[in-house]
């Protein structure tokens, strides 16, 4: 996949920090404009739309989460990835709930960032295509139409709820989903805080699709924060 045409707004209040990452990004083929805070962001996104906003949290003015949930309003298409600091998980939900895709923990290597980055512009272009038919993901294949599982080509019996689960939680492979996020989704909007139900439901489909329910390749906990499917045969690019 090409780089060259994909365009990044960061936005952080580091001067030395967005200095490093342009020089990173640019030199991996993106076009990168930069914002110093929250207000500069929004006023730069309504000149042109960017494919991806690096956006810290911890920010003066408007703040990261009230900025991440502005700009997901005005750039819905537009990949969000958060810049948070370690041990701090409360702004890692509040960061996924107000529409960030992913996010990244300080200090980090631009290497998991980049890979970050790519796997949030794969998404958002399969967001604006067709959505497929059929996901295979390692040696898991699911048609979502005619609600099938099969696993090692054998077919794996779901109920309608555990089939909705995996269904969604494969579809958007590779990225955090919160407990609050899972249950709204699969439950309905009435549900937020009731984890028995989701861990339940993720032992069971822990039983049905992993090698060793006791260590998931595909179901990973994102500690205090939800779940995040994982594609075990992918190798960061």
């Amino acid at each position: 996949m090409s780089l060259q045409q994909n365009s990044v707004l960061i936005v952080d209040d580091e001067a030395s920090l967005r200095k490093t990452l342009r020089t990173s990004l640019t030199a991996s083929g993106f076009a990168v404009e930069e914002a110093r805070n929250g207000e500069e962001a929004l006023a730069t996104i309504q000149g042109h739309p960017f494919d991806l906003v690096l956006l810290d949290v911890n920010m003066p003015g408007i703040g990261g989460i009230v900025a991440c949930r502005r700009i997901r309003e005005a750039s819905p298409h537009a990949g969000i990835v958060m810049i948070t600091v370690r041990d701090f998980d409360d702004d890692k939900v509040r960061g996924l709930e107000a529409g960030a895709d992913d996010y990244v923990t300080k200090p980090f290597k631009f290497r998991e960032l980049r890979a970050r980055l790519q796997a949030v512009l794969r998404r958002t272009r399969l967001q604006v295509e067709t959505e497929p038919r059929v996901l295979e993901i390692g040696n898991l294949k699911i048609d979502l139409e005619r609600r099938l599982l099969w696993r090692d080509n054998e077919e794996i019996h779901l109920s309608p709820r555990e089939f909705d689960l995996l269904a969604f939680m494969m579809k958007n492979s590779g990225f955090p989903l919160t407990h609050v996020k899972l249950l709204r989704s699969i439950w309905g909007p009435e549900y937020g805080g009731e984890l028995e139900y989701l861990r339940s439901y993720v032992r069971m489909l822990r039983k049905k699709i992993e090698s060793d329910p006791e260590n998931p390749t595909y179901i990973l906990t994102e500690p205090w924060i939800g779940y995040r499917f994982h594609d075990p045969s992918a190798t960061e690019s």
